[in-house]
């Protein structure tokens, strides 16, 4: 049986993706790996074109989620880079290492955002 959190946790990112008409689920994955571990997969695609492709790995620690690896991927129609959060040890010098956000142009710091919050940022974009 998934911890009671893990289960609440998969239960508000359904309820939040599911609040956008204009958007179409074309991939939802839950991975449970064990009662208190899960990996979630999900690709959502906006009528605005754009596509949020989601990546992480939770578990729950010391009565706590914690987040082990993510990536949340933003493109728009023409598959050109939107956003990206991720944590990814690779800009050692930005002052929220490892987690980073890569914009069209540059990489910025950034603290890893709530999955909630992204796919708002996701369902933004394209919108007069």
């Amino acid at each position: 049986m998934l911890h009671k959190q893990l289960t609440a946790y998969l239960a508000e990112v359904e309820t939040a993706v599911k609040q956008y008409a204009d958007a179409y689920v074309e991939r939802y994955e839950e991975e449970i790996l064990t009662s208190e571990r899960v990996n979630l997969r999900l690709r959502i695609r906006f009528a605005s074109g754009y596509l949020l492709e989601v990546s992480e790995a939770v578990i729950v620690a010391e009565e706590r989620l914690q987040t082990l690896g993510y990536r949340y991927h933003c493109q728009d129609v023409s598959r050109a880079l939107a956003f990206r959060y991720d944590d990814t040890p690779h800009f050692p010098d930005l002052a929220s290492f490892p987690h980073h956000k890569h914009l069209p142009d540059q990489v910025v710091s950034a603290d890893k955002p709530a999955l909630i919050r992204v796919i708002e940022e996701a369902a933004t974009l394209g919108r007069p």
